[in-house]
């Protein structure tokens, strides 16, 4: 990751599912690089640990993006400390994958519950306290484009991440807001631990990945990050309604 350079000084972020993974990075980042920082997990616990990690007065809150009533409280949260918002980052998201016969509906509804109503929501909760010039970005993945076995829901709810990026950044553009999204190719971390892939399995997933992908590695949670902070920034003042791919070329070649 660059060196801290205050480029987000001033700004006021909120970030969902920042406790691990892509969110922590994410939110370290964010935070580094000036931006006053709350960030949510789904437990208070685990949100005031991460907050801790991170430093710089970040605020922690436990909220399920599932849940109406806490993307009020985050709302009402965000608010209170901020009054208002420079940038949000729709993050939290959940999968696991395997053939179409072994998807419950119970598994379904929790994946598309995190992943696309749990961004639409978040967006919408918190869309009354962002101002002209915010950046409002959410993580879908570069599986929204591709055909891969066993990955069919979790890439259908990111490709509904990536439509709502569109359709946002079209009803938000007369009040000066930005919305984009970023999809992230492979990258290690917590996240495929609770993919319910055997460690076999799972090795042998990342390295037919790293196979397809034309850097021939997966990628790092700060080069995400580094890209979050990029869309977030005034250096991305003229982007809206894009995807990032940040994916070593996997979706693209």
């Amino acid at each position: 990751m660059t060196t801290p350079s205050q480029r987000l000084a001033g700004k006021r972020a909120v970030i969902t599912g920042g406790s691990s993974g892509l969110g922590l990075a994410s939110a370290k980042a964010l935070a580094a690089e000036g931006a006053r920082v709350l960030l949510t997990a789904t437990t208070q616990a685990r949100a005031d640990a991460a907050a801790a990690e991170i430093g710089h007065g970040a605020i922690a809150l436990g909220a399920d993006v599932r849940s109406a009533a806490d993307l009020a409280a985050l709302a009402s949260r965000a608010k209170e400390v901020f009054g208002g918002l420079d940038i949000v980052v729709a993050n939290a998201g959940t999968g696991t994958f395997g053939p179409i016969d072994t998807v419950t509906e119970e598994e379904f509804d929790r994946q598309v519950g995190i992943n696309f109503k749990g961004v639409f929501f978040t967006v919408k909760a918190l869309k009354p306290l962002l101002g002209r010039g915010a950046s409002v970005i959410l993580t879908a993945s570069t599986v929204h484009a591709k055909g891969l076995p066993g990955a069919a829901l979790y890439s259908a709810s990111k490709a509904a991440v990536r439509s709502l990026a569109r359709s946002f950044a079209a009803e938000f553009a007369p009040d000066g807001i930005r919305v984009n999204s970023i999809s992230p190719g492979y990258v290690r971390t917590a996240f495929q631990d609770k993919m319910g892939m055997p460690a076999d399995a799972l090795a042998g997933f990342e390295g037919a990945v790293e196979q397809m992908t034309p850097l021939r590695r997966g990628g790092r949670p700060e080069e995400i990050a580094d890209a979050v902070v990029f869309l977030a920034s005034d250096a991305a003042s003229y982007v809206t309604a894009v995807d990032l791919p940040v994916d070593g070329g996997f979706g693209s070649v």
